[in-house]
């Protein structure tokens, strides 16, 4: 009977720290669900209204942007329309909080409005009432030749081991802009296009990789980009892999990384490296 009794306060004091212990995991554990719902809550927040990451998955924007290339977008630049957020939620009418228009010469990325469901990411080369066309590979703006200049040849090699030669250019826009450009030849598919005429609100894109970049050459793929169609200014690579690793091949991360790619400025003007023109 004694040590009966003598038995049951050490068991009560065992039971009552088992419960607090228990308690404790407990919170713990709703501690940590609560900090990684302000963390989704944040990272939403700052996707929406400041800065979203995009990934390049095409060549169609070489030079500029490569294949593997991660970039962020200024959201606040152009303001806020639908398909600023996700979900392309219709919360309202047109565009609201815009501190700047798209200018001449900007790579942007937008919501395609003839595929509403696919985000592009091209230059703007023609401003609303601007007449442009192509002409044996050269761009017109208002019947006027944009200038380029070339720079020299260049052989790509893409990761299926296929070769290509390309011709490097600096263009130079009517606003002085200057960028490179990509051309296989003056021969191509959309290096004859008919007269199109910008409409009021809208701009015309091209990549600059011209002979290989599906834009608003295609009316009836891409066309004309309306403002509200916009999603921002790509500003900054962040980020750049050649593809060469697998995400689960740690080891390999470093020596795929393309670290003289990260943090480029990919809205600078190109400098010139040749003098030759035409």
């Amino acid at each position: 009977m004694t040590a009966q009794k003598t038995n049951e306060p050490k068991s009560t004091a065992n039971n009552t720290q088992d419960e607090i212990l228990e308690a404790s995991k407990g919170n713990e554990f709703m501690e940590l669900v609560r900090i990684a719902l302000w963390a989704v809550l944040l990272a939403t927040v700052i996707r929406a209204f400041l800065y979203e990451p995009f990934n390049i998955p095409s060549a169609s924007m070489k030079p500029t942007l490569l294949v593997g290339d991660y970039i962020f977008v200024s959201k606040p630049a152009f303001g806020y329309s639908k398909y600023s957020f996700p979900f392309s939620m219709d919360l309202f009418e047109g565009r609201i909080w815009g501190r700047d228009l798209p200018e001449q010469g900007q790579v942007v990325v937008f919501r395609n409005p003839c595929q509403k469901n696919i985000d592009y990411i091209k230059r703007i080369v023609g401003m609303p009432g601007d007449r442009v066309q192509m002409v044996e590979g050269r761009l017109y703006i208002n019947n006027a030749i944009v200038p380029r200049k070339f720079l020299r040849r260049e052989t790509l090699v893409s990761p299926q081991g296929h070769e290509s030669e390309l011709l490097l250019y600096e263009e130079t826009l009517p606003n002085g802009f200057t960028h490179y450009i990509y051309e296989e030849s003056d021969r191509g598919g959309l290096d004859n296009t008919g007269e199109y005429l910008v409409p009021q609100g809208q701009y015309f894109v091209m990549g600059d990789n011209r002979d290989n970049s599906q834009d608003s050459r295609v009316f009836d793929r891409v066309g004309s980009i309306p403002l509200d169609h916009m999603i921002g200014p790509a500003n900054r690579v962040f980020f750049s892999t050649d593809g060469t690793a697998r995400l689960w091949e740690i080891w390999r991360w470093p020596f795929a990384t393309r670290f003289s790619r990260l943090f480029n400025n990919i809205q600078a003007p190109a400098a010139s490296t040749a003098n030759s023109s035409e």
